[in-house]
């Protein structure tokens, strides 16, 4: 298994946050991967997704937001997550000079990657994935905090469970048919928002993800040419 390796990430003269980079030898591009609202980088999703990366060949940087970081609950106000998804790009930049750059993460992550993209490009980033992108609030219906997405002009890859109580299906499909040529969707029939499945839906979760990382490596090449 690839090793990781602590790494700090500064995010403005008062704050710096930790990091980990998985770097396979034969990386053909690096991911940017920040994590959801509820959980931190270290969140076992998270490692296995990030390893999962790293065994088709491309690295990744999981990384804190400053609220987890100090060990509280509320997210960070947009502005510092957005400098903190900066400073991970550069960071990523810096340690795999040359190495295409991918963006995103898991919700919370996924949309602060994406407005941080539609508020001005983040240096280098070919395309960005969502793993599980949060359309609305569970139970309340909408897109609203899609609409960011259209000044975004990089390839988008969504990964979403047709169960996700954040992101109504059919919301999803309208969404995916407005963005056009930019967009991508896996589905994941039966998964909810942590991509977990019923036993009756004849798959577990390791098979999901698994279907899931081939679906984002297969992506990603097409992305990096």
């Amino acid at each position: 298994m690839t090793p990781e390796v602590a790494v700090a990430l500064r995010v403005d003269d008062t704050q710096s946050v930790s990091g980990l980079w998985l770097a396979p030898p034969d990386a053909r591009a690096a991911f940017v991967f920040a994590h959801g609202a509820g959980a931190g980088m270290a969140h076992p999703f998270m490692a296995a997704f990030a390893h999962g990366m790293a065994a088709r060949g491309i690295a990744s940087l999981s990384y804190q937001f400053p609220y987890v970081e100090r060990g509280e609950k509320r997210v960070d106000p947009p502005a510092l997550a957005h400098a903190t998804v900066r400073s991970a790009v550069d960071t990523a930049a810096q340690l795999a000079p040359g190495l295409p750059l991918l963006a995103g993460g898991k919700s919370f992550g996924a949309r602060m990657s994406s407005q941080a993209q539609a508020a001005a490009p983040l240096p280098g980033v070919r395309g960005l994935v969502f793993v599980g992108f949060p359309l609305h609030p569970a139970k309340q219906p909408s897109s609203q905090r899609a609409e960011h997405l259209d000044a975004v002009c990089v390839p988008m890859l969504f990964l979403q469970g047709t169960r996700d109580e954040l992101a109504d299906f059919g919301l999803v499909t309208a969404l995916l048919e407005r963005l056009g040529e930019r967009a991508a969707l896996v589905v994941q029939e039966d998964a909810d928002h942590a991509f977990h499945v019923r036993a009756r839906s004849g798959r577990n979760d390791a098979q999901v993800r698994q279907e899931m990382l081939e679906a984002t490596s297969a992506w990603v090449t097409g992305v990096i040419g």
